[in-house]
């Protein structure tokens, strides 16, 4: 997906997935809409500008690789279960130095696909369930977790797009 209709109100206006239960619904439409934002501001960048790193600012490389990743670490705690030494060992690689344009919105495009299809079965689940995270098992709740998926992913698009915009000025 490359491309987005300006046109458009954001996804939560648009009156979408009204059979998903309002909190998951809200992350699927924060998950929609920061899709939107990376491809229209990154996807059009090139390798060089992805991998840039400028005034200790990560890069947009990091920024979208952790997103995809993180998705999938979250979503493994909501679905109450450990993370596996693979995740951990994608977690130890995202701040590899170069990436590549197509590899880097693969990822990307794979990770949103599979937590919407996660989250749509994680909906129909008890939000107040108990969950934990890392290794310590801080408590938190299916809840708490799948809006900290939204935040956290809002959190990124909007570091890369600022250092998206920083980068092109250059």
């Amino acid at each position: 997906m490359n491309e987005f209709n300006a046109a458009l109100p954001e996804p939560w206006l648009r009156g979408t997935l009204t059979e998903i239960p309002s909190v998951p619904r809200a992350v699927l439409h924060a998950l929609e809409l920061a899709k939107e934002d990376l491809w229209k501001w990154c996807f059009p960048l090139p390798n060089k500008q992805l991998n840039q790193s400028s005034a200790q600012i990560a890069s947009i490389a990091f920024h979208l690789r952790h997103i995809a990743r993180s998705l999938d670490r979250l979503l493994t705690y909501a679905e109450n279960r450990a993370l596996t030494e693979s995740q951990l060992e994608l977690l130890r690689s995202e701040l590899s130095v170069e990436a590549e344009h197509e590899e880097l919105f693969t990822e990307l495009e794979i990770a949103f696909e599979q937590c919407g299809r996660r989250i749509r079965e994680l909906a129909q689940l008890d939000l107040e369930a108990p969950r934990s995270v890392g290794k310590k098992h801080l408590p938190t709740t299916l809840g708490g977790l799948l809006v900290h998926v939204a935040d956290h992913t809002l959190r990124h698009v909007g570091q890369a797009i600022t250092t998206a915009k920083f980068i092109a000025q250059r």
